[in-house]
């Protein structure tokens, strides 16, 4: 293929060629899809529904359960379609789409991520002045920023992508479109551009990461010295899941886009795609339940009101 413009679909990288592999591959990813589905629709109804925890807290865990939706919704259903189907198609407009809601979403949590770190920081290490610095007006336009963050992010980056001549083939070297893996089809230096576009996006993901250590630094140092011992766990208990979902999330993601080409085999990508792409969404529902009792009370409460 001489560019670009002559490719009309992209060709997914399949999990196995095995027909019974390919199916259980299926009935994993539908298993995990499902629990992400549940997990984040309940928390968002919850929230949602509960006035006790219209906070701060809970209306930016309102939004990540919304981006994990979304992002797990980007890449799933389709590989699960291509799995069922025995094929591995995916249309030129489709990849494009794919990418851009892919990196649209990816880099809204993770600004997102990072305002929940701000949050935290304020409630333990500034309670009197949390009312001030967080209120109603001041969330919305954190989580706005992030959201916008993360579309100019998309667009910048796939419209650089998609305008590269593309001459090494059609076949993507991953479950689904992603940035390196169509810029290892291009054959002109003009993807020097988009990399650097990369390790810019790469840095500032790693300011806003040094900014969350800083943040979680002065947390915990603030929390050894609470005298009480069950306000030192109810704040651990809150900011340490976090700080591991993050952490899991920069560093597969990282690796990801900025790990040199002698390091890349398919096998390597597909598990660090699927840690970072994959498993973030559907263990955010229970890593930010399972240490939040008042989370789960309030779930609870809105499952057993459905059966009554």
């Amino acid at each position: 293929m001489s560019n670009s413009s002559s490719i009309t679909q992209f060709l997914l990288l399949p999990f196995t060629d095995t027909r019974e592999l390919q199916l259980l591959h299926f009935w994993l990813f539908l298993g995990i899809y499902l629990a992400a589905l549940l997990g984040n629709g309940l928390i968002i109804t919850t929230i949602a529904c509960d006035q006790h925890l219209h906070t701060p807290m809970y209306f930016f865990l309102l939004n990540l359960s919304l981006l994990d939706l979304g992002s797990i919704s980007t890449t799933l259903p389709k590989s699960m379609a291509n799995s069922l189907w025995n094929t591995s198609a995916i249309s030129f407009l489709g990849c494009a789409a794919q990418l851009f809601l892919f990196v649209f979403l990816l880099a809204a949590e993770y600004s997102m991520l990072t305002i929940m770190s701000y949050d935290r920081y304020v409630a333990i290490c500034k309670p009197l002045h949390y009312g001030t610095l967080l209120g109603s007006r001041a969330c919305v336009h954190m989580a706005a920023a992030a959201w916008a963050t993360g579309f100019l992010n998309a667009l910048l980056h796939t419209a650089n992508t998609f305008s590269l001549p593309l001459c090494k083939g059609n076949a993507v070297d991953q479950f689904f479109c992603e940035i390196p893996q169509i810029l290892k089809l291009s054959c002109s230096n003009s993807y020097l551009r988009e990399l650097g576009l990369v390790v810019v996006s790469a840095c500032l993901a790693f300011m806003c990461f040094i900014f969350i250590v800083l943040s979680y630094v002065q947390i915990f140092r603030a929390v050894l010295r609470i005298p009480s011992e069950q306000g030192r766990h109810k704040a651990f208990s809150t900011c340490i899941p976090h700080l591991a979902v993050v952490s899991l999330f920069i560093i597969t993601g990282s690796f990801a886009y900025l790990k040199p080409p002698s390091m890349s085999s398919s096998s390597l990508d597909l598990v660090v795609s699927v840690l970072y792409s994959v498993v973030p969404p559907a263990v955010n529902p229970l890593i930010y339940s399972m240490r939040n009792q008042e989370l789960q009370d309030s779930v609870w409460k809105l499952i057993t009101g459905l059966f009554q």
